[in-house]
């Protein structure tokens, strides 16, 4: 029997040149996600299945291809109502399936990162094609993650989920991307809250300059600042904890490079 295949729009980009130079020297911080966001809530969940499953998928956050970028196949695509226009990006959620003795797998759940955005689809009702429209919380997962928690016949599976942190191993990565004086960095495998509220830039010869968000985990600023170690502050999404990474890049960085700098540190 053939799999039901849900066709997303997603975003791909190309995987970032990788380089590695120093770490941070920073005091050690810690993040948590807060009390209530870890309350089991009601949702649904639906998979697809990429035509080839050599695909690199980079999805709306902008991760690029995402088992070079370390999130592998557990990750999520987000309805609009949870997405929140890609602050979410590198959240991470517990999911289990629930209330289905047919399709459910008893005693299983997974931990998956928010990755991309499942687009809402007006030619449908919320209730039913329209499973990623307004108020709708669903979560669009690839196969194989699905297959955890539940057989895949199950198509639109009632679950639960909760907010919980992430646990990354090694350091947080910035790619840094642009040109002239406009200057774009993605924050990726990033512990604790997962999301980030704010981010900092600052070179070797400036002060602390703050960046925009450009859009999922891309923060961007026009300044000169090459020729100029690199250093960043990322706040988490609570705004509870702010991490410095002195020195992440070397004086003498290119674009399409990434870095490696101070993690945060979870319980």
């Amino acid at each position: 029997m053939r799999r039901f295949l849900l066709a997303l729009l997603f975003l791909a980009l190309s995987p970032p040149a990788i380089s590695h130079y120093s770490s941070s020297t920073s005091s050690p911080s810690s993040s948590s996600v807060s009390s209530d966001a870890s309350e089991w809530r009601p949702a649904r969940a639906t998979y697809y299945a990429a035509s080839n499953p050599r695909d690199a998928v980079g999805g709306a956050c902008g991760y690029g291809d995402l088992v070079k970028s370390g999130y592998g196949m557990a990750t999520v695509g987000l309805s609009e109502t949870l997405f929140e226009r890609g602050q979410i990006c590198g959240a991470c959620y517990q999911l289990r399936c629930v209330d289905d003795l047919r399709w459910c797998i008893p005693g299983t759940s997974i931990i998956v990162t928010a990755t991309n955005f499942c687009a809402p689809n007006y030619g449908f009702d919320p209730e039913g094609g329209g499973h990623c429209n307004p108020p709708n919380k669903h979560f669009v997962l690839p196969i194989e993650a699905f297959e955890k928690i539940a057989i895949w016949k199950a198509g639109n599976m009632p679950v639960q989920y909760r907010r919980i942190n992430c646990r990354r191993e090694g350091s947080m990565r910035f790619t840094v991307d642009g040109g002239g004086i406009f200057i774009s960095v993605l924050i990726t495998n990033v512990a604790g809250s997962g999301d980030i509220a704010a981010v900092k830039i600052k070179g070797s010869r400036t002060g602390w300059l703050p960046m925009g968000r450009n859009w999922g985990q891309n923060w961007h600023i026009n300044a000169d600042l090459k020729n100029q170690a690199l250093s960043f502050e990322v706040t988490s999404s609570d705004r509870s904890t702010t991490v410095t990474a002195y020195n992440v890049s070397p004086k003498n960085w290119n674009y399409g490079q990434t870095f490696e700098g101070k993690q945060f540190e979870t319980p």
